[in-house]
């Protein structure tokens, strides 16, 4: 047996002092044991026990030099060191579609170069007190604002940043937006550099002079012109003020966005610049609010409407304004080009929307309108219209959730009491019908009675849940039947969120980033149940078998829903198939009625046929030639020349910079070609696509 050896003292027996007591050890002497007893043979055997203090001290400060040396080396390799000195190039932003096709280009607003010895005083206080207040006596970084940054955050006070103006020069023009220790060290090395080879107030001049000031503004010189219309060298306090504060957050603080955020942030600079010492308290409260002179200024178009939805998205990743940055969207050339084909069978007269994003919410096609050089509105993601009977889908998810099935019954007779009296399409009525079969067939006095009976606080959760956040009327039994506008991109996301079963589904322009393995418990996502998700996805395919969508139908299993809005002014379809979801809107401008066109007619076979080629269930057109992302862009949106009927089975298309004819010669399929060699006849690639008004539709796909 193992013993402890101790002394054992006991006063009130002074004759046991200082005897020897061996008492046994516990019994654990098992694996556990192990752990512990190979550690203190390895501490035993290290080289430093057999040191003395001061060589342990002397030893350890040259390891810990030697490591500082290997770490400067390190990032003075991988830091942009070279180009730090260097003139900063204008920032431009250009979108790349998924395949590399360049879709826009955008470059920023800019003007020249200030010097600080021609500012007025405060204007470069301003910045000081409220962004580095020490900066003409640190040397790059600032220990105590980091000190005192770290502080505020580890106590639970406002989150703050311990960044000189130098860091920020460094970061917002050398380096990327990437969070992370390696970024922050290469910060801080480059903002030693730039402090050993340039002066104080250059510093602050390139600071000062390429700084983001929100609204796609560079520069203090292009933000006093943008904001006040003069020149910054005639600043007054105010509006020095106003432009210093927007440092902390350009885009939300623009006053163009929140004038009374970014003053309520100009009178925290000013009591800055009055604890700097810069101007008394009085002079700090008598600086009046500047009024904003925001002239409109020539803007280039992008030439598409998914490029003018995705640059703003493009400026919130670009955060702080880096330069050069060209960024790959989720926006595919090849349904791009589908849903343009698609959408020419909309009749003259109308405008015609459609958005198709992945279940995830990655917009790959967008088309807001018939041609954008003719009018860059976006009625995919600007318009605001009644959504129908598509937003039926949430009335009938309410009640699924309510403990309701598809297989239980409603009345389906005319409602003849109250104020709001409601009418089936067509004078179609019955005693009774099923969940089911009310959706598929869009009985309206169904889903109003639905709606009643789950109440309009459960519906209007429902479409929260789903993402929905237009404002929608309590107590308004119309609710039920679309009457509440939304846009075309908001409800197409909701049907998005039922497909994947995972919501809310935000749309984006840019790839979702690959999520970590516990990201799943934050990102607040919900979903239906499984009966429920089963249910009302029954019903989405009854609608297209069965239902008004019966012009939607594919080969493959797709869900949908149709949607007509009052005197026939909106009609919708949105529904999925495969991995893609889905919207169509067909409507005039001026809201006025549409003659004969309703969810299940024009909208459904549009997106039909989008669906189709998307799919591969219809042979697609041949592919273009390999993108060039540093070539011209390419105006997505404007009417392609390819394709173009011209009476019966022929169409004209522009192939290599030449008009080519196909045609049919007794069912044979041949292209007409007239180039410097003269008239050539060569067989068809493919037999050309028949115009869509001239293709009878097929008994199941008739509505």
């Amino acid at each position: 047996m193992e013993l402890s050896r101790h002394i054992a003292a006991d006063s009130r027996t002074p004759e046991l002092d200082n005897v020897l007591v061996e008492t046994p050890l516990s019994g654990n002497t098992g694996w556990r044991s192990w752990p512990g007893r190979a550690w203190r043979w390895l501490w035993r055997r290290l080289p430093w026990q057999r040191w003395t203090w001061k060589q342990r001290i002397v030893r350890t400060l040259a390891g810990l030099l030697a490591l500082f040396v290997l770490m400067v080396a390190y990032l003075a390799v991988t830091a942009p060191l070279s180009k730090s000195l260097q003139p900063i190039a204008p920032p431009e932003i250009t979108l790349l579609a998924a395949d590399g096709t360049p879709i826009a280009r955008n470059g920023a607003v800019i003007e020249g170069p200030v010097k600080v010895r021609d500012l007025p005083a405060h204007v470069p206080q301003a910045f000081l007190a409220i962004e580095d207040r020490r900066f003409y006596t640190h040397w790059g970084i600032d220990p105590r604002g980091i000190a005192r940054a770290a502080l505020s955050n580890l106590t639970g006070g406002s989150t703050q940043g311990g960044s000189t103006i130098t860091q920020q020069l460094a970061k917002f023009t050398f380096l990327t937006a990437e969070r992370s220790m390696t970024r922050k060290a290469r910060e801080m090395l480059i903002a030693f550099w730039l402090e050993a080879w340039l002066s104080k107030d250059e510093i602050l001049e390139r600071y000062l002079s390429n700084a983001y000031f929100g609204d796609n503004t560079y520069g203090i010189r292009a933000a006093s012109m943008h904001y006040f219309h003069r020149q910054p060298e005639k600043l007054n306090a105010g509006q020095a003020a106003l432009l210093a504060g927007l440092m902390k957050a350009p885009s939300r603080l623009a006053p163009t966005n929140n004038f009374a955020l970014s003053q309520k942030r100009m009178r925290v600079v000013l009591q800055a610049m009055v604890d700097a010492g810069y101007m008394t308290a009085r002079e700090a409260k008598a600086v009046p609010t500047p009024k904003l002179d925001v002239r409109d200024r020539a803007e280039l178009p992008t030439g598409t409407y998914f490029a003018d939805w995705a640059l703003p998205q493009a400026r919130q990743i670009e955060a702080a304004g880096y330069a050069g940055q060209t960024y790959r969207t989720t926006l595919d050339s090849r349904l791009q080009a589908a849903a343009h084909r698609a959408i020419r069978q909309a009749g003259a007269g109308t405008q015609v929307a459609l958005v198709a994003m992945r279940r995830n919410g990655e917009v790959v096609a967008m088309v807001g309108g018939r041609d954008y050089s003719q009018s860059p509105f976006n009625r995919v993601t600007q318009a605001r219209r009644q959504p129908g009977s598509t937003f039926k889908l949430f009335v009938y998810l309410a009640a699924l959730k309510s403990g309701m099935t598809p297989e239980d019954t409603i009345p389906n007779t005319p409602i003849e009491t109250g104020s709001y009296r409601p009418q089936n399409a067509g004078g179609a009525y019955s005693p009774t019908i099923t969940l089911e079969d009310a959706f598929a067939r869009s009985s309206n006095v169904a889903a109003v009675r639905l709606f009643n009976q789950v109440g309009d606080e459960a519906v209007i959760d429902m479409a929260r849940r789903l993402g929905v956040s237009s404002p929608l009327p309590t107590g308004d039994p119309s609710l039920a039947l679309g009457t509440a506008s939304m846009t075309l991109l908001e409800l197409t996301s909701a049907y998005a969120g039922v497909a994947a079963n995972s919501f809310p589904v935000a749309p984006r322009a840019f790839p979702v980033p690959e999520a970590g393995w516990f990201d799943w418990l934050l990102d607040g996502k919900r979903s239906l149940s499984s009966r429920d998700h089963k249910a009302i996805e029954g019903m989405l395919r009854a609608t297209v078998n069965r239902g008004t969508g019966r012009a939607a139908i594919l080969r493959g299993p797709n869900f949908g829903k149709t949607g007509t809005s009052q005197e026939n002014r909106d009609a919708l379809f949105v529904g999925y198939s495969g991995d893609l979801v889905v919207g169509v809107w067909v409507g005039k401008d001026d809201n006025t009625p549409l003659k004969g066109v309703s969810g299940g007619t024009v909208p459904a076979r549009i997106w039909r046929d989008f669906m189709r080629e998307a799919l591969g269930e219809k042979p697609a057109p041949p592919s273009r030639k390999a993108a060039d992302p540093d070539g011209p862009v390419q105006p997505l949106d404007v009417p392609d020349l390819g394709d173009i009927p011209v009476g019966g089975d022929n169409h004209i298309r522009i192939e290599d910079g030449q008009a080519v004819l196909s045609t049919r010669v007794e069912g044979v399929p041949l292209d007409v070609k007239l180039d410097g060699q003269g008239l050539r006849i060569e067989p068809g690639s493919s037999a050309p696509t028949a115009p869509r008004s001239s293709v009878p539709p097929s008994p199941s796909s008739t509505p």
